[in-house]
């Protein structure tokens, strides 16, 4: 599994969360919501230090990471976080490109 953050999405998130450098921010798997990588499921978002995980990417001296026990949700696939520029809000892709 890879991690991959847009620089929009990236500054999304540093306006957003008012993170700063060596701030670290989770992606993690919740009950309910819309997803699409795994049905009854969805990602949610915290600034939180690591425990445990899986895959981290830094970008401009800030880690997103995935914990190794949500890793099950991703199913082997990577993730890519972007900006819709058409609402302004964060979306979600696995490597076919789908949005959640």
């Amino acid at each position: 599994m890879k991690l991959d953050i847009s620089d929009k999405a990236f500054d999304w998130f540093k306006d957003e969360l008012d993170l700063e450098s060596g701030e670290a921010v989770q992606f993690y798997v919740r009950y309910g919501g819309c997803g699409n990588f795994q049905s009854s499921f969805s990602l949610a978002m915290a600034k939180k230090d690591p425990e445990d995980p899986a895959v981290t990417k830094e970008v401009n001296h800030v880690t997103f990471y995935v914990e190794k026990k949500d890793e099950w949700y991703f199913d082997d696939k990577d993730l890519s976080v972007q900006l819709n520029e058409d609402n302004g809000e964060i979306e979600y892709l696995h490597e076919t490109g789908e949005k959640q």
